[in-house]
């Protein structure tokens, strides 16, 4: 079955509309992640050698990124038989869910990255629709 899917997707939830010969389907994930923490509004440092009892940020880092990996893959087993996929959202989650794509070895087309603020589902379906007509 030729169906072209697209992924509006973010670090807390992706929004999936497939279009397919048999209809439309729409789908929504959560990935039920924090956003990783720093300093509160920026509030200097009131405590002496605080620095070394704060955990760097790289590992937070790697630590946040850790927990969207199961996010990441959900995603990809509900697109996982596109044979064209649209990527777009507002920040890095798009382009850390093509590394993962890429990782699980996605036998479809991956149309170029596009950046996008929040969108409506009937938008996000008015897109998949107007890339699945070309």
């Amino acid at each position: 079955m030729n169906m072209v899917a697209g992924v509006w997707i973010d670090h807390r939830k992706a929004l999936i509309a497939m279009v397919s010969e048999a209809g439309e389907e729409s789908v929504e994930i959560h990935s039920n992640v924090e956003k990783h923490l720093g300093r509160v509004d920026g509030v200097p440092a009131n405590t002496p050698y605080e620095a070394q009892l704060v955990n760097a940020d790289d590992r937070h880092q790697r630590e946040y990124t850790g927990h969207l990996a199961p996010y990441y893959n959900r995603v990809v087993d509900t697109v996982r038989h596109a044979k064209s996929l649209l990527i777009f959202g507002p920040g890095e989650a798009k382009g850390e869910f093509k590394k993962q794509l890429l990782h699980a070895k996605f036998d479809g087309v991956i149309l170029p990255l596009e950046a996008a603020d929040k969108m409506t589902d009937p938008q996000i379906m008015a897109k998949v629709r107007e890339h699945s007509q070309k």
